[in-house]
This record gives structure tokens, C-alpha cells and sequence, in this order.
């Protein structure tokens, strides 16, 4: 008897199956338009993020105040200064102290806006439009 009844529960199980397969593909299809309506919502917030250089959304005080008594475009002016030098990192303090800023300051605030530039993509887009301008 215990046969019978596996052989009947595997009849149902087959008979099943067509229509487990096509909730499947339809699940499958869902999870595909959910999948690219997620990315095209992030492609247009990304390009809205980029899409006015300079714009200040997203910028907050903190990020924009002095760090050590260097300001983010004293930052820029020096940063931009090096290319004079072919780019040498090892020239930024040199240039630093063209404008006025001693070594220990710029340390201090070059590894922070470095940071800021590395954590913030509106600090960084604030600083790519300042670097662009100058």
C-alpha cells in the first residue's frame, strides 16, 4: 500500500509541475523589471547627483569649514599648484607655504580634505568644480 501511494503522490507531483514552472518564469520575469526598474532609478538619481557642477546640495558646513586655518580653496589653489612641479606629491608642502601655509597645518588639513574628498561624493564634486574654475 505504501508503494500505491507514492506512486499517486508522484502522479500529482508531475501533474504539478507545469504549473509550478510557470510561476517560476513569471516570479522570475518580476524580479528581472524590479531589477532593472532599481538600476534605471539609480542611473537618473546618479546622473541627477552629477548633473549641476558646483551646485552645493549635499555640501554641509562641516565639510566646507577650515581645517588647521586652510580653507577648502587654499586646498584647491595648492593642490592645482604641484602641476607646476609635474605633479610631485612631495612638492605640496613647498606650495603650501607659497600660500601662506606652514608644513604642520598642511598636513593636518591636507590628510582631512583628503578624507572629506574620499568619504563625500558632495565634497568631492565641490572640489572637482573649485579645481575646474581655478
Amino acid at each position: 500500500m505504501g508503494i500505491l501511494k507514492s506512486m499517486k503522490d508522484m502522479k500529482q507531483m508531475v501533474a504539478a509541475a507545469p504549473a509550478m514552472i510557470d510561476q517560476a518564469q513569471v516570479l522570475q520575469a518580476q524580479a528581472a523589471q524590479m531589477q532593472a526598474a532599481q538600476a534605471q532609478a539609480a542611473q537618473q538619481a546618479q546622473a541627477a547627483a552629477f548633473a549641476a557642477p558646483g551646485s552645493s546640495a549635499g555640501i554641509t558646513p562641516d565639510l566646507l569649514a577650515p581645517v588647521a586655518g586652510v580653507t577648502v580653496e587654499q586646498y584647491v589653489a595648492v593642490v592645482k599648484g604641484i602641476a607646476a612641479y609635474n605633479y610631485d606629491q612631495a612638492m605640496l608642502p613647498t606650495v603650501a607655504a607659497g600660500h601662506g601655509i606652514d608644513r604642520a597645518s598642511w598636513d593636518t588639513a591636507a590628510a582631512a580634505f583628503n578624507a572629506r574628498v574620499t568619504s563625500s561624493p558632495a565634497f568631492a564634486q565641490h572640489f572637482n568644480a573649485l579645481y575646474r574654475a581655478s
